[in-house]
């Protein structure tokens, strides 16, 4: 709800807030990030600076810029302050764990500093790769059973067409020769006879797994 008020105080008059930022962005392990900071237009040619600790009145200077657009570097980080587009980007390269931290974008002004926090934190590169992998699994293992189900089903028919067919009709003309010693058999028990084995063969295989 106080996010949501923000932004519309921010929109409806664009000088109430000194400068805002990301909550909090995420870089990949000995990658970068890039931090874009927007203030408002009164504060253009005042110096600012990225900042680095959880409590604002005490967080410890990285880099700062001095009242110009000039880009600043400083070891792994670099600083541009852009005035077309009242933003601040910071850069932040070759990312460590030890990078995860609380940072802030800031001005410098005469009284209290105007700044805004931001929250980075650096991911494994194996994390990743692990999260990828498990993520494919389930895929490979569908093809698989779907692959063996295919498989499965082509043999059934090919055991019902050559096997169990013709064992299944020599089977039903032994059940009719030895009842015709004993009795005539009509053409239509002989028919149910056939079918009913015939029957229960597809009715296996359509509940087979």
């Amino acid at each position: 709800m106080w996010r949501l008020s923000s932004a519309l105080l921010l929109l409806s008059f664009p000088g109430c807030f000194s400068i805002q930022g990301p909550a909090s962005v995420r870089g990949p392990e000995n990658g970068s990030v890039t931090i874009r900071c927007r203030y408002s237009s009164r504060w253009q040619m005042y110096n600012k600076y990225w900042c680095r600790g959880a409590d604002w009145s005490t967080c410890r200077v990285l880099i700062r810029t001095r009242g110009s657009e000039k880009e600043k570097k400083s070891g792994r980080l670099s600083l541009r302050d852009n005035w077309r587009d009242n933003s601040l980007l910071v850069t932040m390269e070759m990312l460590t764990q030890n990078d995860t931290d609380t940072y802030w974008c800031g001005i410098e002004k005469f009284g209290t500093d105007r700044g805004t926090r931001i929250k980075v934190t650096v991911y494994s590169g194996k994390d990743t790769m692990s999260s990828k992998m498990l993520s494919t699994m389930p895929t490979m293992d569908s093809n698989a059973y779907v692959m063996s189900s295919d498989l499965h089903k082509r043999t059934h028919y090919l055991l019902l067409v050559f096997v169990k067919v013709p064992v299944l009709l020599i089977l039903a003309g032994v059940v009719l020769w030895l009842k015709g010693s004993t009795q005539k058999v009509s053409e239509e028990e002989w028919r149910h006879t056939f079918c009913s084995n015939l029957d229960s063969e597809l009715t296996v295989k359509d509940i087979a797994p």
